[in-house]
């Protein structure tokens, strides 16, 4: 969704936002120049949520800087808080279950903190090694879904996982 250039007490923003056809969030600058895939981030996001929130490029540089969600169009607003909620929510895998197939996309089956669920998995890339025996998988939807010590799960787990990291 893009602002519609009305001010009915907010500040047009300086860009739009949107999601492509694959999810991905894009910020268009005025002059139309495109920048696909950003992810917002919040400077201080439990002691001051609102304000301070920047929108990074796949490369992680900041391609622009939100004072404050309060002075967006309701439209803009609306994109970038859905983004900011779907970033956040990042459930604990405890077990992979089941992976569909050895090829991408691939249908995994897993238990979470929050129960058990179905994601596709796009490609062996959206699943990154981190610091601290962590490991971090986004979905074809973008949810991120955390585990926290790959030494802590089982054998199954471990085997399937491999792979990928």
């Amino acid at each position: 969704m893009t602002h519609d250039g009305s001010t009915n007490g907010h500040a047009l923003a300086p860009f739009a936002l949107h999601h492509d056809s694959w999810g991905r969030l894009v910020l268009t600058e005025p002059g139309g120049r495109q920048h696909v895939g950003v992810e917002p981030v919040r400077a201080f996001p439990v002691s001051d949520p609102t304000h301070g929130i920047a929108l990074c490029d796949a490369a992680g540089l900041e391609v622009a800087w939100i004072e404050s969600l309060d002075a967006l169009p309701p439209p803009v607003r609306q994109v970038l808080e859905e983004a900011l909620a779907l970033r956040e929510f990042v459930p604990v895998l405890r077990r992979v279950v089941g992976i569909s197939a050895p090829a991408e996309p691939s249908e995994w089956e897993v238990e979470t903190d929050r129960g058990p669920t179905r994601f596709v998995l796009n490609g062996e890339d959206d699943v990154r090694r981190l610091a601290g025996h962590r490991a971090l998988i986004t979905d074809a939807r973008g949810i991120r879904y955390l585990i926290p010590d790959l030494r802590a799960l089982d054998s199954v787990s471990r085997r399937l996982l491999e792979r990928y990291l």
